[in-house]
C-alpha cells in the first residue's frame, strides 16, 4: 500500500496550464512587434549597404572611364568593384549634371527609400 502511494504522479491543473498559457501569449504578442521592427530594419541596412558599395563602384568605374554609369538593379553589377547585390534590394544610380544620384530600397524594409548624392558628398539623411 506504501508503495502505490509513491506511484502516484501529480499532474497540472486545468488552472496552471491556462495560466502558463496565457503568460506565453502575452510575452508573444510583446515581442513579435519587436521583432518585426528588427527585421525591417535589416532589411534596410542591406539596402543602405549596397547603395554605400554602388557609390564607391561609380567613382571606381569614373576613374577607369572618365565617366558615370546609369544603372538599375543588376545591370550595375557591370561596375567593377560592385560584385553582388543583396537578394531584393532595389537599386538604382542616375546621372546628374556633374556626378550621380542612387537611391535603394528593399520591399520587406520599412518603406524608406535611401539617397546617394555625390555632389552633396554622399548619404542624404531626411
Amino acid at each position: 500500500m506504501h508503495l502505490r502511494k509513491h506511484m502516484r504522479q501529480r499532474a497540472f491543473t486545468l488552472l496552471e496550464l491556462l495560466i502558463t498559457m496565457s503568460l506565453i501569449s502575452i510575452l508573444t504578442a510583446i515581442a513579435l512587434p519587436q521583432y518585426s521592427h528588427y527585421r525591417k530594419k535589416v532589411f534596410d541596412m542591406r539596402a543602405q549597404s549596397d547603395l554605400k558599395n554602388a557609390a564607391l563602384a561609380e567613382e571606381s568605374y569614373f576613374l577607369d572611364n572618365e565617366k558615370y554609369l546609369a544603372c538599375e538593379n543588376e545591370g550595375c553589377l557591370q561596375m567593377q568593384g560592385l560584385s553582388r547585390i543583396s537578394k531584393g534590394v532595389q537599386i538604382k544610380m542616375l546621372l546628374s549634371e556633374l556626378g550621380f544620384q542612387g537611391e535603394a530600397s528593399h520591399p520587406k524594409g520599412s518603406g524608406k527609400v535611401f539617397k546617394w548624392d555625390s555632389e552633396k558628398g554622399g548619404l542624404i539623411m531626411d
